[in-house]
């Protein structure tokens, strides 16, 4: 197999091809059917090349058919959120596609981990496996990813420490209705729930849960790139190197605490191939009930306005 690819050349696309050669020694393709913009970016690209240090060589590309036989491909084309957009909206928009590229992949690069970004990931991510014909495991969307990095940043700001000193974990749809962890998320081991009462960590969290809307409001004409580029290049790096590495990714469901076909993010063992082993936290009754119903409204959303 060869390398990696990108498919769109936007914001999350080109953030997340600089991530990459920042990361990993792979090569990239950047691929967008708008004539050159791939193209342009990349050489861009290159040419920080010997100021950043990076090995990496990235290339840009009109077809998507540059995609073929890649190890990983990332899609990250679509519409994105705008002031007043919900995620349903957003859906119909870009379930087309989403529908086109996952059978496009599913010719071209047939033994591949696919990486979802469009918007709403959740949607998209089973959406995707339902088009390509994917084993769930090789198709998985960065929504838990990166809110928990999210999670991670507001936390190092409250209590005035690096965000290396720190892990967190949420899991669920990335929507309102993300599920934060505390019991799950430690301080250089310290469980959190140590440093910082109920209280405390539940402004964060619904701090994190509304962190999109925030973003779409303040930048007014474009959502966020620059995190969501960074999540996908340490996924990356855990898939090329093999490193099993546990994140929180949106997969397609297959039973998980009694759900089958929806979509949200659990945490899991991320190798070559994919996801390894699909983890599933113990929730108290409140955190599982939201997780199975909003689950359950990403099965609804697909099988409701996918396109066929």
């Amino acid at each position: 197999m060869a390398g990696i690819s990108i498919v769109g050349s936007g914001n999350v696309g080109a953030s997340t091809a600089f991530f990459v050669a920042e990361t990993s020694a792979v090569d990239v393709t950047l691929c967008d059917i708008r004539e050159g913009i791939s193209t342009g970016k990349t050489l861009d690209m290159m040419e920080a090349a010997p100021l950043r240090k990076y090995r990496s060589k990235l290339r840009g590309a009109d077809s998507i058919d540059a995609i073929k036989d890649s190890e990983v491909v990332i899609v990250a084309v679509g519409e994105v959120r705008k002031p007043g957009n919900d995620r349903q909206s957003l859906f119909a928009e870009n379930s087309k596609i989403v529908s086109q590229i996952a059978r496009d992949v599913a010719r071209l690069a047939p033994k591949s981990v696919v990486i979802m970004a469009t918007e709403p990931v959740d949607a998209t991510t089973a959406l995707f496996v339902r088009e390509s014909k994917f084993e769930r495991n090789r198709v998985l969307g960065i929504g838990g990813a990166l809110d928990s990095a999210r999670l991670r940043y507001v936390i190092s700001r409250e209590l005035s420490l690096s965000a290396e000193n720190i892990s967190a974990m949420v899991i669920g749809t990335h929507t309102h209705e993300m599920i934060g962890l505390p019991e799950y998320s430690r301080v250089s081991g310290v469980p959190l729930t140590q440093l910082m009462s109920s209280d405390e960590t539940q402004r964060l969290i619904d701090e994190v849960r509304s962190s999109g809307d925030e973003i779409v409001r303040l930048a007014g004409r474009t959502s966020s790139y620059y995190a969501p580029g960074a999540v996908i290049a340490e996924v990356v790096d855990a898939i090329v190197g093999d490193l099993k590495r546990i994140f929180s990714l949106s997969v397609v469901l297959d039973g998980e605490y009694g759900v089958k076909d929806g979509a949200a993010s659990l945490p899991m063992i991320v190798g070559r191939g994919g996801a390894v082993k699909v983890l599933e936290p113990k929730l108290g009754a409140e955190d599982k009930k939201r997780f199975v119903s909003s689950a359950q409204a990403v099965k609804a959303s697909v099988a409701a306005g996918g396109s066929k």
